[in-house]
């Protein structure tokens, strides 16, 4: 058979949530995975980027990566999507994408895939869980099957979140991913591949 087809689409301005999204490609590859690794495009001025200087040096590391698009949703049996938090829900850049698809949910060509979240705040409770909800509020719409991790392997113990994985970067906005992190989205990376074939199937 063959194999799954994993769509990772997500936003990072700083780059937390981009090497979030890497970790998860290494996981699924590693799970017999086809990936699509798939950056949404950047909707903020320019010199909201200038502004901070882990944005701006993000911004022009990841300027030439591959874009997302409607068709890479289309073609994967799961996809996972990646977000920082903004105010409690899920950034503009990756809903703005989001809202484009219209044309492939009308035609059903969006249900019955495999979907979970991934995201990231500055603080502890900054809004992880409920900007992992709202995301889901979309799949729903999609008839698609959110394939939260719930507390499905004991390391979700250590992460906390059965929402989906979340990373807390601090007031510097620079802590760094620890194996607790990278062990949870491991976890969900073979998650949504392991369900996303069989729903496939």
């Amino acid at each position: 058979m063959a194999d799954v087809k994993l769509a990772i689409i997500y936003y990072s301005s700083t780059g937390t949530l981009h090497k979030m999204a890497q970790r998860l490609q290494e996981a699924a590859e590693k799970a017999g995975a086809e990936v699509r690794l798939r950056q949404v495009a950047e909707l903020a001025p320019p010199e909201a980027i200038a502004s901070n200087a882990a944005w701006s040096q993000h911004f022009d590391t990841t300027k030439d990566e591959p874009r997302a698009g409607a068709d890479d949703v289309v073609w994967a049996d799961a996809v996972l999507f990646g977000t920082p938090t903004r105010y409690g829900n899920v950034a503009s850049q990756l809903k703005q994408f989001i809202d484009t698809l219209g044309p492939q949910w009308a035609q059903g060509q969006l249900a019955n895939k495999a979907y979970a979240g991934f995201t990231a705040s500055m603080t502890e409770h900054g809004g992880q869980e409920s900007t992992l909800l709202a995301l889901y509020n979309t799949i729903y719409h999609f008839g698609g099957v959110v394939v939260a991790p719930g507390y499905t392997d004991p390391l979700k113990f250590a992460d906390g979140n059965p929402y989906g994985v979340s990373h807390v970067t601090g007031g510097s906005n620079d802590a760094p991913l620890t194996d607790v992190q990278y062990a949870a989205l491991d976890h969900l990376a073979r998650r949504v591949v392991s369900i996303g074939g069989k729903l496939r199937a």
